[in-house]
Parts: C-alpha cells; structure tokens; sequence
C-alpha cells in the first residue's frame, strides 16, 4: 500500500510524540481528533484534568491537517462527526492517547478498524494506567502491545507485541520513555507492511483489567513493607500527581523519590 489513509486520535504528550514521528515518516493524518485539557468522564461528576496533556492543534496547524476536539458531553460525542468520517475514505484510526470509547459504526467505516496501542504485554494489566500498576506491582517487564479496538477493554485482537525491562531504578518516567521507543518501533513496522498482517484474538478469560488511578490513590500505606513503598512511590512521580503522605496541618506531603537502605 503506497499510502496508508488514516485519523489521529490523541491527546497526551504520547500522542504527540508518535503523532510527529509519524508526520517525519511522511505518514501523515487526513484528521486529528483530540480532547481539551479539562474534559468530562464517566467516572467523574466534574471535569478532570489531563496532566499528561498536549497541544495537537498547534501540529495540526503547522501542517495544515484538519482537527476537532472531543469532548463527552452533548452535541461533541465522536459520532456526531460519523459524515466527516465517511467521507474521507479511511484505512485505520490510529487511537494513541485516548479516553474514550470510539462506537463500532463510526470504527467500522475503516478498512482495518480501530488500532491502539496498550502500554501492557496484553492480556496482562489491560485497563486504566498500565504502567503505573506494572511498576506498584513490582514487574520486572512489560510492553507495548498494538491491538485492534472492540467493545470492551483492550480485549481487541493483537496485531503486535514488543516488550522492554522495567530497571529496579526506573521511575515512571524511565518506563514511560521505554514505552514510547517500544511504541514507534512497533508501529512503523507494522504500517510498513500493513497487507500482511494477522489479527490474533485475546482468550477474554485471560484479560486483566485494571482500574484508572486518580490523584488522591497516591496517598502512601506505612503499612507496606520498604519495596512496595518504593515502588509505588517511583510508579507515580513526575509527570504523574506523586505519592503522599498527609501532614498534621492537613496538607499533602509529596514524595517524588526514594532509596531502601539496609
């Protein structure tokens, strides 16, 4: 296939790095898709802030590519852009960064689908915040995986899997980097030979889905013993809200970093 037809959804600092890898491939996007930076949600009653958030306006201006923004309230839903869709004769959706569910009748409008790509080695830690439960949960590895969206959580079919080390060191910060280089590698590749790829369905009884983390799930338990501490305080420092601990005075003490001595 000489040229690969497909929309940018993204809205993180991610998306934004595999947006522009992709444009300095010469793949570029026929539409961005993203979501402001306080957005609606199902699980909360107010907006929610991204603090992982980037700007893909300013990309999509730079080189003249159309954009929309998305937001879960009445009238923005993704499907009320169904014609806009349609009507660009689509390959893929390319969902990198993304907080919402995309329906199966606007997905189904591609000739491939809708593809993501999970920082997880799915089916394992399938759901909200992979990395960081990889890192709390003292992993030693895990992976990027690029899946074909369904329904559900990440139970869409693999298309690939690349998979890296999570050092003792690493914040999340570190992982989150790996993730990144793991993630264009595989992408690439697989856009590169797109005619000759195979879905694998995931066993859905294997699928293990991992709620999203908010600010205040950082408050640390001194009941853990010294390496779940330390984990769980480099799975959630910066870019990420931190682990705490409440003051006296009622105030959040933020510990970005730690070291477990004898």
């Amino acid at each position: 296939m000489d040229e690969i037809k497909y929309a940018f959804f993204g809205t993180t600092a991610y998306s934004k790095e595999l947006l522009l890898y992709l444009i300095d491939k010469d793949k570029f996007p026929k539409i961005i898709f993203s979501i402001p930076e306080e957005f609606n949600i199902s699980y909360s009653r107010k907006k929610v802030r991204n603090s992982n958030y980037a700007n893909l306006e300013e990309i999509a201006k730079k080189f003249e590519i159309p954009y929309f923004e998305v937001d879960s309230i009445e009238g923005k839903k993704i499907g009320n852009y169904k014609d806009v869709i349609a009507g660009l004769d689509l390959d893929l959706f390319l969902v990198l960064g993304w907080y919402y569910m995309i329906p199966k009748d606007v997905r189904e409008l591609t000739r491939y689908g809708s593809w993501g790509i999970h920082a997880s080695l799915l089916p394992k830690y399938a759901g909200g915040a992979p990395l960081n439960w990889a890192i709390i949960k003292g992993e030693t590895e895990t992976g990027v995986t690029l899946f074909r969206m369904e329904d559900g959580v990440d139970d869409g079919d693999i298309i690939a899997q690349q998979s890296f080390l999570i050092d003792f060191q690493d914040s999340i910060k570190e992982v989150y980097e790996k993730a990144v280089i793991a993630s264009k590698e595989i992408l690439i590749e697989t856009l590169d030979d797109i005619d000759k790829i195979e879905f694998k369905p995931q066993k859905k009884d294997k699928i293990e889905v991992f709620p999203q983390r908010k600010p205040e799930d950082g408050e640390l338990d001194l009941s853990k013993n010294s390496v779940e501490l330390y984990n769980f305080i480099r799975a959630q420092s910066s870019p990420y809200p931190g682990a705490y601990i409440k003051t006296s005075d009622g105030k959040k003490l933020i510990i970005e970093k730690a070291r477990i001595e004898a």
